[in-house]
């Protein structure tokens, strides 16, 4: 579909004419067919990209590992005995593997970056809004996004660009302000990443983002509650979910609205914090994961998996862009990455600082290696 230009993998929660978008779920396989196509895929055919199929996903999008008992889980190409990652596993797989040159996801709580790190890959969650969530699935969402996912920073950009009409490319002229924020990490990832930063980066800053917890509950909570709204009646139907799903809708019906107004209170607070260290920043850092993605056996137990989107899931509350960059740790050369985070409306700006990013530092060249 489409024509001789980049080739591109789809997630099967965003509508393309003629096919079915299941979201991964049994209960939507009989669902009608889109009558059009999502805007983000016209946006795609309109920049000569050939759309060569749909990608597998966590079903419902309401989960972070992948596994998919209906349509299979992808298989993680480099590191096969662990996680490819969710929600959007299919198209982190795909770019991973080269089946495609980039792959269109989407982000409610870290559903393009997390997969992304797990795969090896670059991925970015634009500004919250930016991209237009017109036929995607759920309808409705204050944190999802539209994003992309690619096996280089250069690629990732070239896939910003055929998403978002109004992306235009930035050139950095100096180096970028870039801050380091406080994050929580297993010790034996966090002293390879930041002994690593701080040979190539010694005059980064080092800031604190306090309600980084409480903004990653909130959000947990706000995702929760907006499930409930768009599946919530498969749940109350009977209809074919996965156990772990129809237990989470279960759970989420019932969270009660001073939850939800807590929550949003927080999203202020907590969007109001960051904007206030991007003043004197270009640019906040974070580890992009606080551990190693674990292997399938392991992710069995859900308590090995919630952590994961620790620093991934606040920026979705937040709103900021968000792009998270691959490295490989350790002699078993394990899947770790640095999450970048920038000014709303800066995505360009934050393409531009990946790009460098991978040419001057030796952590990101040592991937190659």
């Amino acid at each position: 579909m489409g024509g001789d230009g980049l080739r591109v993998v789809v997630k099967d929660c965003i509508d393309i004419k003629g096919t079915v978008s299941a979201c991964g779920s049994a209960a939507l396989m009989d669902r009608p067919a889109a009558t059009r196509n999502a805007s983000v895929v016209d946006a795609l055919l309109g920049k000569g990209c050939k759309i060569t199929g749909k990608a597998n996903m966590h079903e419902l999008a309401f989960g972070m590992t992948g596994v998919n008992a209906t349509f299979g889980t992808p298989v993680n190409p480099r590191w096969p005995d662990r996680i490819p990652g969710g929600s959007s596993s299919g198209s982190a797989v795909a770019v991973a593997a080269g089946l495609c040159d980039f792959a269109v996801g989407t982000d409610t709580g870290g559903s393009v970056r997390q997969p992304a790190i797990c795969c090896g890959v670059f991925g970015i969650k634009p500004t919250y809004g930016r991209i237009s969530r017109e036929g995607c699935h759920p309808a409705d969402s204050t944190l999802d996004c539209v994003g992309v996912m690619a096996r280089t920073a250069e690629m990732l950009t070239n896939g910003m660009e055929a998403i978002d009409p109004s992306f235009t490319r930035h050139v950095l002229t100096k180096a970028p302000r870039i801050a380091r924020v406080k994050s929580e990490v297993e010790p034996s990832l966090g002293h390879k990443l930041v002994y690593s930063l701080m040979e190539s980066l010694p005059e980064v800053g080092y800031v604190a983002l306090p309600r980084m917890a409480e903004a990653f509950d909130a959000a947990m909570t706000l995702i929760s509650w907006e499930a409930a709204r768009a599946y919530g009646p498969l749940a109350e139907a009977d209809a074919p979910l996965g156990a772990d799903i129809r237990a989470r809708l279960q759970a989420a019906a019932a969270i009660p609205d001073d939850a939800r107004r807590a929550a949003e209170d927080t999203r202020a607070a907590f969007t109001q914090d960051v904007d206030a260290l991007l003043e004197d920043y270009d640019i906040l850092m974070t580890p992009a994961l606080p551990m190693i993605p674990p292997t399938l056996i392991a992710a069995k137990d859900p308590a090995t998996v919630l952590p994961l989107t620790a620093m991934l899931r606040p920026f979705n509350l937040s709103g900021h862009p968000a792009l998270v960059l691959p490295v490989a740790v350790g002699p078993e050369r394990l899947p770790a990455g640095l999450q970048l985070i920038g000014r709303k409306g800066e995505d360009a700006e934050l393409c531009a600082a990946a790009e460098w990013m991978t040419k001057t530092l030796a952590i990101f060249q040592e991937m190659e290696a």
